[in-house]
């Protein structure tokens, strides 16, 4: 009883009481990491420029002995702790962020990869030699003190090491199971984007591991359940049914690693609304777009972040990761030789494909959108999500791919040098303009690059090419890579958002070193130049078949 008596106080200290409404759960069950008053007072006295800094950090000694210990000193002032005893509490019974993870290397990184030598640019070539030693600065591996001593932690152990993304990101992210958003004891009500299955097929492909994917193949059904189970919604159009997925986070109170942050906008609502936003955002957290204009359609101001509305809509990208999914489990299921799951998963693919095609596809736009359930029609703005039925061939008419070329023509997306642009919108978030992603970039190159029309993998070379040139660049001024990339005035680090841009950095670096594997006979470090308009695309292309 202690433990919810301490969690009823967070919500009147907070003012987020829901009325006659239960409240949700919190995150986890720690009175530390997840809900409680040390986590209120610590993330609302901003002791540090970023919430998620208190949250990684490991304990000095046992739970119990932390929290009797900070109700002591609560109690002694009332519960308002003046900031510097505060601090000084958090520096004795807390230690600093990273302590429990050790440098790791990969047991199969080599020094020289044979991909280098397909290279032809010689700065580009030495570039991607540097990208490629940043993989043993990301590799980690969790120390045993975790696994014996998991309750003064909120890392989740693992025995197997892992690459960071870098930064402020110094778990893994996504792993077996219910997947969690990452893996620490604050993300396990979250999943992310689903693509446990898609890591299988190309581990399988590289490896020819059959042994592998028979032992695990459980373990990607149960994600795909979870998904099913939890996530589903049901959509109609044109006199019928469809069941199609959602991000949706049924759990109360601020996100931990954000805490100030979602606590002082909540404030903002109507006190029945603030529990109801809190889902919400972190809904749009399991989503990886946290936070974009995608998700704001709620409120006076579709600006503002108090109105986002995250499980109202049924993410493009989401189905399309999950129609990819169920094609690969069915085969699996028949290599595997178990034809009936093979079967099933084949069905759920086409039903999931005639929804895609019936309920986000826009034949006079000629791409797919999100579909907002509260107004019951598509959200008709420019994302590069909207490509994500090209890049994981979930879609059945072949002249697709050109509507979706020329979808990105008439919005004049092949106009931006620097990279593709995350949005149209400017609302000072960073999954909106002016910020370009490097997993997005992907899902529009791969997707074109997939397509039989010559113009649609040219489009995807020139693409590929412009995103290069910004990493490229930046890396030569600034000897990092980063997250994220502003394209709106010559390529250089993003912002917004709620925090600094980060270094490191996972997803950029793979996807230009997948880019300088596919392209590295053609791609050049030279002067960025504008990308062509469509009407010299042809030329282009013409130019770009003549022999060498």
């Amino acid at each position: 009883m202690r433990g919810r008596t301490w969690g009823l106080r967070l919500l009147l200290l907070l003012g987020l009481g829901l009325g006659s409404q239960e409240a949700l759960p919190p995150p986890c069950e720690s009175q530390i990491y997840c809900h409680g008053e040390l986590l209120h007072q610590v993330q609302m006295a901003k002791l540090y420029q970023d919430d998620k800094q208190f949250v990684d950090m490991p304990l000095s000694l046992a739970p119990d002995q932390v929290l009797r210990r900070f109700r002591e000193l609560a109690q002694a002032h009332n519960l308002s702790i003046p900031r510097q005893e505060l601090q000084a509490f958090v520096q004795e019974h807390f230690r600093a962020v990273g302590q429990e993870l050790q440098p790791w290397t990969p047991g199969d990184w080599r020094d020289s990869p044979q991909f280098l030598q397909k290279i032809l640019d010689p700065k580009l070539r030495a570039w991607a030699g540097q990208l490629h030693q940043l993989w043993k600065k990301l590799g980690k591996k969790v120390k045993p003190e975790v696994l014996s001593h998991p309750e003064q932690f909120s890392l989740i152990y693992s025995r197997h090491p892992f690459i960071v993304p870098g930064g402020r990101f110094v778990e893994f992210y996504y792993w077996y199971g219910h997947v969690p958003n990452g893996a620490r004891v604050y993300y396990l009500q979250r999943s992310q984007p689903p693509l446990l299955t898609l890591m299988m097929d190309r581990y399988v492909a590289h490896t020819n591991d059959t042994a592998f994917l028979r032992d695990h193949i459980e373990t990607l059904a149960s994600e795909l359940d979870f998904w099913s189970k939890n996530r589903s919604i049901s959509v109609s159009s044109g006199g019928k049914s469809y069941i199609l997925n959602h991000y949706e986070v049924p759990y109360g109170g601020p996100r931990p690693e954000s805490y100030s942050k979602d606590a002082e906008l909540a404030a903002t609502l109507p006190e029945g609304n603030r529990d109801t936003l809190l889902a919400e955002l972190k809904a749009g957290a399991e989503s990886g777009w946290d936070f974009s204009s995608r998700w704001l359609l709620g409120g006076p101001n579709l600006s503002s972040l108090s109105s986002i509305r995250t499980s109202k809509l049924v993410p493009v990208d989401l189905n399309a990761f999950l129609c990819q999914a169920e094609g690969l489990m069915s085969n699996f299921y028949s290599r595997l030789g178990n034809d009936s799951e093979a079967a099933k998963y084949r069905n759920l693919r086409a039903q999931r494909m005639a929804a895609l095609k019936d309920v986000l596809w826009d034949e006079g736009k000629g791409a797919w959108f999100d579909y907002d359930l509260e107004n019951d029609k598509k959200k008709l703005e420019f994302y590069p999500s909207n490509f994500a039925p090209l890049w994981a061939g979930c879609f059945s008419d072949s002249d697709d791919a050109d509507k979706a070329l020329k979808y990105l023509e008439d919005s004049r997306i092949l106009t931006y040098q620097y990279g593709i642009p995350t949005s149209l919108r400017k609302t000072g978030q960073q999954w909106d303009f002016p910020n370009a992603w490097a997993p997005l970039q992907d899902l529009v190159i791969r997707g074109l690059a997939k397509s039989p029309s010559a113009k649609a993998q040219e489009v995807a070379f020139q693409l590929a090419q412009n995103w290069i040139r910004t990493n490229f660049d930046v890396y030569s001024k600034k000897s990092a890579m980063y997250e994220k990339y502003d394209i709106s005035n010559g390529g250089q680090p993003g912002g917004g958002g709620e925090y600094e841009v980060q270094e490191g950095f996972g997803w950029t670096n793979g996807v230009a070193l997948m880019l300088l594997d596919r392209y590295g006979d053609r791609l050049s470090s030279g002067v960025q130049t504008a990308f062509l308009e469509p009407h010299c695309l042809a030329a282009a292309l013409l130019l770009s078949l003549l022999p060498q």
